[in-house]
């Protein structure tokens, strides 16, 4: 428990530092172009990429810079292109996913197990269970009517998102990227 409470002070340090401030606005950026590229499948599911930006602020400053990020970046998209009436319920969504990734990726090396299992985890609770929720909410629909689509879309995304961000962040730390950034951001 000490372990953790250190990860979220750490990151929660890291807002101190107007370099990481920063770089999260570069990599909020990228994640704003990729977000275009977004693909809509029917009315109740979108397959997006933007999240391969996000994940590496939670990478690299963790989840208290993660759950914030997550939250702006969510508010943000919305009012650069609305769809629909805005509810908080999907910008807690981004959040509590910054806070997971950050607490399976901040301090810890990138690999394939640790990616499937914060992916897993996002997909399971945040997009299938608390995703469907907020959209049965708003839509005035049954969970269990939206639920099977959106399942099997994170079930198909699951292993693409993971091998994504795992492949990108691989080369990414092994070429020196992330150290650059961390080193620059503290110098």
């Amino acid at each position: 428990m000490k372990k953790l409470a250190t990860l979220f002070t750490d990151s929660y340090n890291e807002f101190k530092n107007v370099k990481v401030l920063t770089a999260t606005g570069m990599f909020g950026a990228a994640s704003l172009v990729l977000g275009y590229f977004t693909i809509a499948v029917g009315d109740y599911v979108k397959i997006g990429f933007s999240t391969i930006a996000n994940q590496f602020v939670y990478y690299l400053f963790g989840p208290v810079v993660g759950g914030v990020f997550g939250g702006a970046m969510d508010i943000l998209k919305y009012l650069i292109k609305p769809t629909g009436g805005y509810f908080f319920g999907f910008t807690l969504v981004p959040m509590i996913a910054g806070v997971i990734y950050g607490i399976c990726y901040y301090k810890k090396p990138i690999s394939l197990w640790r990616t499937l299992v914060a992916e897993l985890i996002v997909a399971i609770f945040c997009n299938m269970l608390l995703g469907t929720y907020f959209l049965s909410i708003i839509l005035g629909k049954g969970f269990f009517v939206l639920f099977p689509l959106r399942a099997l879309k994170n079930i198909i995304m699951w292993p693409i998102h993971s091998m994504l961000f795992y492949t990108i962040g691989k080369t990414l730390e092994a070429s020196g990227v992330f150290r650059n950034l961390k080193s620059l951001a503290y110098h």
